[in-house]
């Protein structure tokens, strides 16, 4: 059984939390480590929701080139002052971005950047796909929604898995919320461009 402290380090290396709110997690996860994930998760995102009116001015634009130079990514990433701008944090964020940008080559930031003309388009072609399938259309429409759940997690960036994770079980939102915990700050994923050499424009 893992000390309280090596617990404690665990969790502020999974999630950036302070040594107290680690501490208060663990106490009321009962030492569990999942679950002190989703509690410090939940806190974040409790917070990060006071935080979303607030307005972002400042942050950065980053630049990722893949190795071989046929691949870059520019990536806009905002927050309210220029002093998280230059945090380890922050700068690290950016950079993940632009990797999973390359990488995993989404077409939109999130799922409200989805055109509705977009969406209705996938609708049909799943509707077409699933004609021949003798379901009631509740099951049919409940399939559908699957499938568009699977559309915006390959299609929109704060949707995916993060590359850098082999269990695939962090989403691209999750490192964003990290940082917004970590800073205090609103942290704003706004645009990106994805350029490959040979690709039509």
């Amino acid at each position: 059984m893992a000390s309280n402290a090596q617990l404690v380090k665990a969790l502020r290396d999974r999630t950036g939390a302070g040594v107290m709110d680690c501490k208060e997690a663990l106490q009321d996860a009962k030492g569990d480590l999942e679950h002190a994930v989703e509690y410090l998760r939940k806190k974040g995102l409790a917070q990060a929701a006071r935080r979303a009116h607030r307005e972002v001015k400042e942050g950065v634009v980053g630049a990722y080139i893949h190795p071989g130079a046929k691949l870059g990514v520019l990536v806009e990433v905002d927050c309210e002052t220029d002093f998280v701008a230059k945090t380890d944090a922050f700068q690290a964020l950016v950079k993940d971005l632009g990797m999973q940008i390359a990488a995993a080559n989404p077409q939109y930031v999130s799922r409200e950047d989805v055109p509705g003309a977009v969406l209705e388009k996938e609708r049909e072609i799943y509707r077409g796909q699933l004609a021949d399938q003798k379901k009631p259309p509740q099951v049919i429409d409940k399939i559908i929604e699957g499938k568009l759940e699977k559309f915006f997690s390959e299609q929109c960036l704060l949707e995916q898995a993060f590359v850098k994770d082999a269990s695939g079980k962090t989403r691209v939102k999750d490192l964003v919320d990290g940082v917004n915990a970590k800073t205090g700050e609103r942290v704003v994923v706004k645009r990106f461009a994805r350029f490959q050499v040979g690709e039509a424009g």
